[in-house]
Formats: structure tokens, C-alpha cells, sequence
């Protein structure tokens, strides 16, 4: 159902740190021009944690619109409360998204029964595709392979993002999982070696800058021909490392600055990218031929 490069995207924002939206539109022609071939809404990158209820909708609602259809929207419905993260998934299936990625909850620590249950019970309430998310450098959870084999065999769940960056764990989900379900990386430093061994696609944070290079790597990758996907990654490789210089989407919100796409737009917690960073970022933006030097 979903393949290639998928734009885990920002949210862009004025200076106030209200939503954007004419922005958004910008933005998401950017992504139609250079072929990404999925959006992911309002996920980490998207800022979901700083966006209530009715922004987060509002900006769902808005991306649908703008793409018209064109390629799929997935939603971020995650939360650390099951209650909020169906209610969050029920409205995002009635704005009208293509699929659901949910998160791992965050800061409570549940077992592997804890997360069991908790997709379980979104997956029965909720009638829409749903992507399960693994991130644990974020949210101090680690779901288990044999935790999302049991869930994988659920009609709605029909992948997961994997973004622990660890190969063992990649091997270990397509020995287990790749039958029932889709599986995608969500970490740009190993994606092209997750696609190589038979991931479908990449939810991608470098894909908000570098969108038509990563659709192209993707598209190699998962087709077989390795050193064509090796050559474009090689070149990304400094830009993988340096749009996590600060927490994301700090830096990644910088780079789409520079490159006229946003306004100077973030909210608390979270503040601009520190001064000292500009110049190794910006040199991995002329490096990769994302922007010229001035």
C-alpha cells in the first residue's frame, strides 16, 4: 500500500509560533515537484507534541487538501494515552488520511503486554491502515519484534517504522514480520541498507530537504540496483548526521529556512537553531546541491 520515500514533514509556523498554512501549501507542492511519494503528518517532526487536538487536525485536514489525492497522507495519531490516540486515529479516518502512524507510548514505559494491548485496542476501534512506530531514543520504550509479530496479523496494522537503527533488529522484523505486514526505516543513516535487505519504503526526515534524492535512493534501493542507491546516499550521508546537530526538527527547520520554503517559525520547548551549527549545515546543503552558495 505505501513504498519509497515518505517525508516525515514540518509543520511550518510564523514567527509567534502560529500555523502556517500558506506555507504548508508551499511545502507541499515542493514535495509533489520532487516525487516523494508519501506524507507523514504531524508526526515528530511535525511537532505533535507542542500541536493540540484542534491543530493537529487543522494541519491534517489542510495537507489532505493539498495533495489532492495525489499521493497518500498518513496521519500521526500516536499518543501515550490509548484513549487519546483513538481518538486522535477516529479523526483523522473521518478528515479523510489514507493511513495512521502511531507511536510508541511515550514517557509511561508500558511492558510488551502494555503495547500489545494498546494497538490491539486502537486496531479494533478504528477501521483505517495503521503503522505501528518504534522509536525508543525517544520515548524510553522498546517495542519487541515478537510484540509486533502478534499485532501483525491484525487487518488494520499494516506496517511498522523501525527507527532504532540497529541491523540485528532489521533482519529480525523481516524474518518475523514481512509475511503480515510492511516494514520501513525510520532512520536516514541506515535506510538504504533496511531497503536493500527488504524494507518497502523510508520515513524520512531528510527527505524535507533533499526530497527527489531520496525518492531516487529509495527507488534504487528497493529495485535491486545497490551502487546507483549507494552513490545518492553517500552524497546525503554528512546531511543525515547533521539535521539531527539539535533535537528534530530544529535543524531541519533551519535548512527549509535557508532554503526559502518556511518562515523563522518554532514553538517552546524547542527554539532555533543555535548560531554555531549554521555553517556545518548550510556546507551539507551546498555539498548535496540542495541550495547554492552564496
Amino acid at each position: 500500500m505505501f513504498k519509497g520515500s515518505m517525508v516525515a514533514i514540518a509543520t511550518p509556523m510564523n514567527e509567534d509560533g502560529s500555523l502556517d498554512f500558506d506555507s504548508l501549501e508551499k511545502l507541499i507542492e515542493f514535495h509533489i515537484m520532487n516525487k516523494t511519494d508519501a506524507i507523514v503528518s504531524v508526526g515528530t517532526t511535525g511537532e505533535s507534541a507542542t500541536l493540540d487536538f484542534d491543530e493537529h487536525s487543522q494541519v491534517i485536514q489542510a495537507t489532505i487538501k493539498f495533495v489532492n489525492k495525489r499521493i497518500p497522507v498518513i496521519a500521526g495519531t500516536g499518543a501515550n494515552s490509548t484513549s487519546e490516540a483513538i481518538e486522535l486515529t477516529k479523526k483523522s479516518k473521518e478528515l479523510g488520511a489514507d493511513a495512521c502512524l502511531l507511536v510508541t507510548p511515550y514517557y509511561n514505559k508500558p511492558s510488551q503486554d502494555g503495547l500489545y494491548h494498546h494497538f490491539l485496542k486502537i486496531a479494533d476501534e478504528v477501521n483505517i491502515p495503521q503503522i505501528l512506530y518504534n522509536v525508543p531514543s525517544r520515548t524510553a520504550v522498546d517495542m519487541q519484534p515478537s510484540t509486533v509479530f502478534k499485532l501483525s496479523g491484525h487487518a488494520n496494522i499494516v506496517g511498522i517504522k523501525e527507527a532504532s537503527g540497529s541491523p540485528e533488529r532489521s533482519k529480525e522484523l523481516l524474518d518475523k514480520c514481512s509475511q503480515n505486514m510492511s516494514i520501513f526505516s525510520g532512520d536516514d543513516k541506515t535506510s538504504m541498507k533496511d531497503l536493500v535487505l527488504g524494507f518497502q519504503g523510508n520515513i524520512s526526515v531528510t527527505a524535507n530537504v533533499a526530497p527527489l534524492q531520496m525518492h531516487e535512493m529509495c527507488r534504487y534501493a528497493i529495485n535491486g540496483e545497490n551502487e546507483k542507491a549507494k552513490k545518492i546516499n553517500n552524497k546525503l550521508d554528512a546531511l543525515h548526521d547533521n539535521l539531527f546537530l539539535e533535537s528534530n526538527p530544529v535543524p531541519v527547520k533551519w535548512a527549509l529556512h535557508r532554503m526559502g520554503l518556511i518562515k523563522k517559525g518554532i514553538r517552546l520547548p524547542l527554539t532555533w537553531m543555535n548560531k554555531k551549527f549554521e555553517k556545518i549545515l548550510e556546507d551539507s546543503l551546498i555539498k548535496t546541491d540542495i541550495i547554492i552558495k552564496n
